[in-house]
């Protein structure tokens, strides 16, 4: 890989441009690939969401996460990852402003979806436990790291288990929208939509690499706070695919895929930090992040814990067409985004 370190300022600066465009245009073909994968497959949108277009989108923002780790930039690390969650989650408000039939937590109904958005309140909450603990750490990874991991699987367990046997089913209106209700028309063969969609991931990730070398070497040469560049830069750019994706399957009327892949995207974003931390060799990553990354994890689980009750409420329409809570959640991501720029 090239040393960054040695290209100009508005080279890095291009460089930037030039992935984030690669990173969105890749995205909006990743998204028309997941959809029509789910109708295939019978697993559905909420889960394929969750597991190949949230991990397929978020391999950008893991590949940064981890090179920054691994370089000894743990604030721009963690702070990419949680950053990147908020802006995902504000993402599904502005899909919401694009969907103006009804709210989209209201037609969008999936009880895999609240289960996802539940799982992702504890992966999110149990770092914050980590820092408050002493530093512990077994060949330089924390317990927590992999406990992460195993809440993970045991979350897409339980997801899967509610979309076979689903205990609880939303109420049907008008505006709901079933998976049922999208045709899949692509002429191309399962096998090859699966292998043009893990080589977009190969590009995709190439991207993440790029933006979070970009992102350390900038935030050197301006002197700018690493978890100011990490949650307001690294991470906006490599979460533009779930940006694309999102607004590309509400438009197609995929929306539960679209809900999903944000929940789901999430859920996999939040093992960006256990990644980290096998990638931090000076010790424990929870410990060695500021309060300003700390900030971040906890306008996450309240932005999660906002739209789980739109989720569970779903009301049908709101101020300006949109559901009460896609405004407080963007409300929340600018007055975070502001507040922590302010701060430098």
């Amino acid at each position: 890989m090239p040393d960054l370190a040695t290209f100009s300022s508005p080279v890095l600066l291009a460089l930037f441009a030039v992935a984030a465009l690669v990173i969105a245009v890749l995205g909006s073909r990743m998204a028309g690939i997941a959809d029509t994968l789910a109708d295939r497959t019978g697993w559905g949108e909420a889960l394929i969401g969750s597991i190949l277009l949230g991990a397929g989108t978020s391999i950008s923002g893991i590949v940064a996460s981890i090179s920054s780790a691994a370089d000894g930039a743990p604030e721009l690390s963690v702070a990419n990852a949680y950053g990147g969650i908020a802006a995902q989650t504000m993402f599904l408000a502005l899909a919401d402003i694009a969907y103006r039939k009804v709210n989209l937590e209201h037609a969008a109904a999936s009880a895999v979806n609240l289960g996802q958005a539940i799982t992702l309140i504890i992966l999110t909450s149990l770092p914050i436990l980590a820092v408050t603990v002493p530093p512990f750490a077994i060949m330089g990874v924390n317990p927590l790291s992999p406990v992460l991991v195993l809440v993970y699987l045991i979350g897409l367990h339980n997801a899967h288990s509610i979309k076979r046997e689903p205990m609880w089913l939303p109420r049907q209106t008008d505006a709901t929208r079933d998976e049922e209700d999208d045709e899949e028309n692509d002429p191309h063969s399962t096998r090859f939509l699966a292998f043009v969609f893990l080589a977009l991931v190969g590009v995709v990730g190439i991207c993440g690499w790029a933006v979070g070398q970009a992102g350390i070497e900038l935030s050197e040469r301006y002197d700018l706070s690493q978890g100011v560049v990490g949650a307001l830069l690294t991470a906006v750019i490599t979460s533009l695919p779930e940006l694309v994706t999102t607004v590309a399957a509400v438009r197609k009327g995929a929306l539960q895929l679209a809900v999903g892949g944000i929940i789901g995207g999430n859920m996999f974003d939040a093992l960006f930090i256990a990644a980290s931390d096998v990638a931090y060799r000076d010790g424990s990553i929870y410990h060695a992040i500021s309060e300003r990354s700390l900030f971040w994890i906890a306008l996450v689980v309240l932005m999660m814990a906002i739209l789980l009750m739109g989720l569970l409420k779903r009301e049908r329409q709101g101020p300006g067409g949109i559901g009460w809570e896609s405004l407080l959640v963007l409300a929340l991501w600018i007055a975070g985004a502001g507040l922590q720029a302010w701060m430098g």
